[in-house]
């Protein structure tokens, strides 16, 4: 159990997590609007979103299949029948004066989500339940000091409202919920995931308590868009409600927001209740329900998910735990790595792209899909090693060129005149100049400071540019050294 330090004594955070993912298809949720990220304001914006009078809405089956391939996706229960609900509240981006969603009767229902922790350990998170429901519009502060200004291309859109059980004790992993969540959704291509573009947000539930007592009274902070924020809104909350009992006062349920720019948690409104919003199954909308064999071809569909993914380039490619992590964060990495290391040295292969590609690509802002080095090109160079056409070390100096220009590595190699040395008749002469160069130290060396041998080394590979093949050039100095000695 995880507890944290007051000034009186130990506590614990309960935390649960609301997520609204927003679902990957072309139209929203009841109208065939389009759902395309940066349109002009209110451009995207059919009658039914606007909720014209006598408009009726018309269930989208990408939508219901996105939600139900996510719910398998998160070993949950499908429910065969689901119900459409009216949630009562009013708002200006919200022009029919309530949202289409589910209540009682979601879709989807009890799962589970495997959580990966920094320790090698793992963690069952319980989902309560995945519904559909509309989104709602978005209101612009920012345009005019005096007048807030509606965009309603959001409005009708298909989310996902994902809720956790309380299972979740710390920030830390509360955000490594988050990671693990958004990388299922994108493998499963049920939402992208861009939590800039608001694709993906998050609203988090938080209370404290003394180990052992009963649940405390909870707050929500609401619209968490990056996982770093989920984590410190949670961090500040925790400590505020702990610091705020301690002091002698109470815990409100009330809705919060997170300021970014003074690190803190904020009061909003006071939380809303469930019949606050006074639900009511949709008239305009018949129950929804769902063909078992039409749920089981989606399971059929489903891709390799990141659990089992991981578990196979444990088995099969004899890779480290850190490493099937690092390449299985997104599905793309994993094939990349995958399409190198098959026919190779898998650990070898798996060096390179976790070390030279990845960190190339991180510093010139590329994504893996437009990398200038493919997967055949770059085990292209892993096949130069192996052979012991170039060393290790002249490997790295290729791999810059390839991608800064694109180009082959065998070419390169050839161009530049890279092929590694492993005549030992070429590499002997070289050997004898710095020995004659640095006769001191061969003293020394000989007297038993052995880690002048490294200093040996490296001045023949300096010598020889870095062609000469490292493990010849070790035996030969040993033999020299231990040769001349006598």
């Amino acid at each position: 159990m995880t507890v944290f330090e007051g000034e009186t004594g130990p506590w614990e955070a309960v935390i649960g997590l609301e997520v609204h993912a927003q679902v990957t298809s072309r139209a929203k949720l009841f109208s065939g609007a389009s759902t395309a990220f940066g349109a002009e304001p209110n451009s995207q914006v059919s009658f039914i979103d606007a909720a014209f009078p006598g408009m009726l809405p018309v269930i989208n089956e990408v939508c219901v299949a996105q939600a139900v391939r996510t719910g398998l996706g998160l070993n949950a229960e499908i429910n065969l029948v689901s119900v459409f609900d009216r949630k009562n509240y009013f708002y200006p981006d919200l022009p029919a004066g309530y949202q289409i969603s589910q209540y009682q009767q979601p879709i989807v229902g009890r799962g589970e989500l495997v959580l990966d922790l920094p320790d090698g350990e793992s963690r069952r998170v319980g989902i309560t339940r995945l519904h559909l429901e509309m989104d709602a519009g978005k209101s612009l502060h920012d345009q005019d000091p005096n007048r807030t200004f509606v965009d309603l291309n959001r409005s009708g859109v298909a989310l996902m409202e994902i809720v956790s059980e309380p299972d979740l004790r710390t920030p830390e992993e509360a955000a490594a919920y988050m990671r693990k969540l958004r990388m299922i959704l994108r493998y499963i291509g049920s939402c992208d995931g861009n939590m800039e573009e608001g694709s993906l947000r998050c609203d988090a539930n938080v209370s404290v308590r003394r180990p052992g007592d009963p649940l405390g009274t909870r707050t929500e902070t609401k619209n968490l868009n990056s996982i770093r924020f989920v984590q410190q809104a949670i961090e500040y909350e925790i400590q505020r409600q702990i610091a705020l009992i301690e002091e002698g006062g109470a815990v409100v349920q009330e809705t919060r927001l997170w300021d970014t720019g003074r690190g803190i948690t904020r009061p909003m409104r006071s939380k809303e209740e469930a019949h606050d919003y006074r639900y009511f199954p949709d008239p305009d909308l018949l129950p929804l329900e769902l063909d078992p064999a039409w749920v089981e071809a989606l399971q059929a569909e489903l891709p390799e998910l990141p659990d089992d993914k991981k578990a196979r380039l444990l088995r099969d490619y004899g890779i480290g735990a850190y490493e099937a992590s690092v390449l299985i964060a997104e599905r793309s990495h994993a094939d990349f790595f995958e399409a190198v290391a098959r026919g190779r040295d898998a650990r070898l292969a798996a060096n390179w792209v976790i070390g030279e590609l990845f960190g190339a690509l991180n510093k010139s802002g590329k994504t893996i899909a437009d990398s200038p080095v493919s997967a055949a090109a770059l085990g292209g160079l892993i096949d130069l090693i192996a052979d012991q056409t170039i060393s290790g070390r002249i490997a790295k100096d290729v791999f810059e060129e390839m991608f800064a220009t694109g180009q082959d590595a065998a070419a390169i190699v050839e161009a530049k005149g890279l092929k590694q040395v492993t005549d030992p008749s070429a590499i002997e002469p070289i050997i004898d100049a710095v020995l004659a160069a640095n006769d001191d130290k061969v003293a020394q060396y000989r007297g038993g400071k052995d880690k002048l041998f490294g200093f040996f080394v490296g001045q023949v590979m300096k010598q020889s540019q870095g062609k000469a093949n490292p493990a010849l050039v070790n035996e030969l100095l040993k033999t020299k050294l231990a040769g001349d000695a006598g």
